[in-house]
């Protein structure tokens, strides 16, 4: 989105009024969670927004579209749900923390409009909001279907962004023989089961000069002056092309490999402990989380397998050919010769290991027994005699 400046004034209030909404309730709760009292509801907490835009306190609330305003109780809402679903243990993943309060600090701001404010796409391509006006929009793509909401995002950079949420159906792609396995890695991105590379394009590394300098300027600059302000933005514009880089990358890639294999196996890598190590920067340059996301997205979309193989199998150091197990090998070792006669690539041979493991795993994920249990004989059938048995 490209917003005038008399646009850009009006989103920014609309983006205060929200966070000031939000943390009005958000220290509501908290009121009355010290105060040992009943928890407030979300009628109650809806109630209370009505009544205070009356007051001359907060009389300026209304000169913003109302949904903007219900949507940030709506966060709130969701932000305390998804917190008692992780203290209870039934959300998944990293536990959550309670609700934090918004600050006016932060570099990224958004608001949401339903389809109760009216907004609407007009004939010239623009964007109209409530209270806002006709914002011009560089369209990504045209929309399948009429949208239920749209977020409008401002990032650290200073861009604008229109999120929408649509209806769609995506038919499955043709199925197709081949399957991949994939080893992922440092120098190279990713090497494939049938031979093929992914070179690794280190977007970071390649704009790491650029960045040293821009934040070099930042922090030469007086903390709370106009020149600050704009050597902020330098910054926050060269991290963002680092990034848009590099989610671009890592689409395409998803998208190629998930096109062309009908089954797709990666090792299930612990990124965030490996983030730790003295190869964080080049763990985080390469993206392998988003990646991997990526895959498993598009694989659900379009009707293909994707599998994560178990991260302690020992791919590397298993003989693709024969099947044996070797010894630890440092990452300085990039090749090595089984003694069956074997020479293997380290990536390439790991790659090959991943794609039989993930093949065992989806054949016993079809709900076929692997180890049934034990089914005692029938009598006359042929076997041990008793007598034998009771000697033992």
């Amino acid at each position: 989105m490209y917003p005038t400046v008399g646009q850009q004034w009006a989103l920014a209030r609309a983006f205060g009024c929200a966070r000031v909404v939000f943390n009005d309730a958000l220290a509501t709760r908290e009121r009355a969670r010290r105060d040992e009292l009943p928890y407030v509801t979300d009628a109650e907490l809806s109630k209370a927004l009505t009544a205070v835009k009356k007051t001359p306190e907060r009389a300026w609330l209304g000169e913003v579209s109302s949904v903007v305003l219900q949507q940030a109780l709506a966060d709130l809402n969701t932000a305390y749900r998804n917190f008692f679903a992780s203290v209870t243990g039934k959300r998944k993943g990293p536990r959550l923390g309670p609700p934090r309060f918004r600050s006016r600090r932060d570099h990224r701001q958004t608001i949401r409009f339903t389809k109760n404010a009216q907004f609407r796409i007009t004939a010239a391509g623009k964007l109209r909001l409530p209270k806002i006006g006709d914002v011009p929009v560089r369209w990504s793509r045209d929309l399948p279907s009429d949208p239920s909401s749209v977020t409008i995002i401002k990032d650290a950079a200073g861009r604008y962004f229109a999120s929408f949420v649509v209806e769609t159906t995506d038919d499955p792609l043709p199925e197709c023989e081949s399957e991949i396995g994939i080893d992922l890695g440092l120098t190279t991105f990713a090497v494939l089961s049938n031979g093929k590379t992914i070179t690794s394009p280190r977007f970071f590394r390649q704009a790491e000069r650029r960045l040293r300098k821009a934040q070099q300027n930042l922090s030469r600059k007086e903390k709370g002056s106009k020149n600050r302000a704009k050597a902020r933005m330098q910054v926050a514009r060269a991290h963002a092309r680092v990034r848009d880089a590099r989610l671009d990358f890592a689409h395409k890639q998803a998208a190629t490999l998930i096109r062309e294999n009908q089954a797709v196996y990666v090792e299930d890598l612990c990124v965030s402990g490996l983030a730790r190590t003295r190869l964080a920067k080049s763990v985080h340059d390469a993206g392998w989380g988003i990646f991997t996301r990526m895959l498993e997205d598009k694989a659900a979309r379009y009707g293909r397998t994707f599998v994560k193989v178990d991260r302690w199998f020992p791919s590397s150091r298993t003989c693709s050919t024969c099947g044996r197990v070797d010894g630890p090998k440092p990452l300085s070792v990039r090749e090595w010769i089984c003694p069956c006669g074997a020479v293997h690539d380290r990536d390439l041979n790991a790659a090959r290991n991943i794609l039989a493991a993930g093949r065992a795993e989806r054949l016993n994920a079809c709900g076929a027994q692997v180890r049934p249990e034990r089914v005692p004989a029938q009598r006359g059938e042929a076997g041990t005699p008793e007598s034998v048995t009771r000697r033992w």
